[in-house]
């Protein structure tokens, strides 16, 4: 078993983990709103006028199974699993704004901020994060000289 998640953790880099990680939290975020369905949702109300968050929820479990499958792709290729990790987070955070915006919901503010500071912005960082990260050269290796 252990080796098994070795070679899982290998395959996937620190890229790709982060991306199953996103991906698994969003499945199950979109899969709770679909299990016990929220009847009232304050602060969604932009969200809710289109449709059921039911069906919004499907926006999470979407992103979800994208970030999960570009987990597995190479580093240039993973950047789609990013861009769908932002979409339900910010869409979360555009509705709040609106709300708090609109004196619909008075924490929606600090809700938007949230979903911008702790999803948005975390995910922003990741998708910089270098697969591997190199130490610098020696000085004399620098200069062209050997140690």
């Amino acid at each position: 078993m252990r080796q098994a998640a070795r070679r899982l953790r290998k395959r996937l880099g620190r890229r790709g983990q982060i991306l199953l990680i996103f991906g698994v939290g969003k499945v199950f975020w979109g899969v709770g709103f679909i299990v016990t369905p929220v009847t009232t949702a304050p602060g969604l109300q932009l969200l809710t006028d289109r449709c059921s968050l039911a069906a919004w929820a499907w926006l999470w479990i979407i992103a979800g199974l994208a970030c999960i499958s570009c987990a597995f792709l190479r580093i240039g290729r993973d950047f789609l699993g990013f861009l769908a990790a932002l979409a339900p987070p910010s869409v979360w955070a555009l509705a709040y704004g609106y709300a708090a915006l609109t004196g619909e919901y008075a924490r929606g503010t600090t809700v938007a901020l949230w979903y911008l500071t702790s999803h948005v912005g975390v995910i922003m960082w990741a998708a910089t994060v270098p697969e591997h990260s190199v130490p610098p050269l020696p000085r004399q290796a620098r200069k062209g000289k050997a140690p």
